[in-house]
């Protein structure tokens, strides 16, 4: 038996929050659908926040009440940036809360509005009002800007660390150790890893990586080799956060899975319905740039999938 790597669509949210032209719900909700019956088994398919802010993610609410009104067999995840966001999630019924908390104040007033003590404090309402009630829903704590920010510059190892203590503290369930702006390299990947594992244990739960620089899959294999086995990624490599200058796509989740599986892990994801799903987004979004090697060179015959 092959060892498991989870991973996290992330699309849906990260991937369609600075497109450039937005995606109808319909066509949003099919894609979801084409997503998990390529085997997916978590995605994050919107963000709980003011419509105001990201405008491509205010039909949420919509696409939520459609997913649950068919109980599917993955995962349903959004991203929620305060307690209200969390309650709204909680109350639609979604199965699990992502919450980024930035390792960098210079980040985290550009995205929250508050700097990341604040946040640590929020976290500590968030995890006691969710405890209250009666349907256990995980949360997940994405330490973001954690390997570097384009806006303060070098984030430390140290830094990382401790806001990550931080979040396990206040009882998340999971931290996700987040490369938003795309500057990390494998060795630092392995460093930050290993420094926060042996800080927190088991809360630390995976990467959620980009390609900035391009060094998305190294970064991947660098955390594989440390024992991270949860990933999030982007169907064509789309995505990047409206408030971090200079980021730009995840990692590619076509690529992403056929590196696993290649290498004897299992995913449970079906790459060639994982291009049946890339053919969606670009019909919904025929104007967005596609990213990713796979397609581009086609599904090698040498190619055998993990058992």
């Amino acid at each position: 038996m092959s060892e498991h790597v989870t991973i996290c669509e992330v699309g849906p949210r990260d991937g369609l929050q600075i497109a450039k032209t937005r995606m109808t719900t319909e066509d949003k909700v099919a894609w979801i659908y084409s997503l998990a019956a390529a085997g997916i088994p978590e995605i994050e398919v919107g963000s709980f926040v003011p419509p105001r802010v990201i405008p491509q993610l205010a039909d949420t609410p919509d696409i939520v009440a459609q997913l649950m009104g068919k109980p599917p067999k993955w995962t349903v995840q959004v991203l929620a940036p305060n307690l209200r966001g969390v309650q709204n999630a909680y109350n639609a019924g979604v199965d699990k809360i992502a919450i980024p908390v930035s390792v960098s104040e210079g980040h985290s007033m550009a995205n929250l509005n508050r700097t990341p003590a604040q946040s640590i404090v929020m976290m500590r309402e968030i995890m006691d009002w969710l405890k209250a009630q009666p349907r256990k829903v995980p949360l997940i704590a994405g330490a973001s800007t954690a390997f570097g920010c384009s806006i303060d510059g070098v984030v430390t190892t140290k830094q990382a660390v401790a806001l990550c203590k931080g979040l396990a503290d206040a009882g998340v369930d999971e931290i996700m150790l987040a490369d938003t702006v795309g500057y990390a390299h494998p060795a630092q990947i392995k460093e930050v890893v290993k420094a926060t594992r042996d800080e927190i244990g088991p809360v630390l739960h995976g990467l959620h990586l980009h390609d900035t620089c391009g060094l998305g899959i190294a970064n991947a294999l660098a955390g594989l080799e440390v024992g991270i086995r949860a990933f999030d990624s982007c169907l064509a490599g789309l995505g990047g956060c409206p408030y971090a200058p200079g980021a730009s796509g995840n990692v590619v989740t076509e690529d992403l899975v056929f590196m696993l599986e290649s290498m004897g892990f299992s995913t449970g994801i079906d790459i060639e319905k994982l291009f049946a799903a890339r053919a969606m987004l670009h019909a919904g979004l025929p104007a967005e740039p596609l990213s990713g090697q796979l397609p581009k060179a086609g599904i090698p015959p040498t190619f055998r999938k993990a058992a």
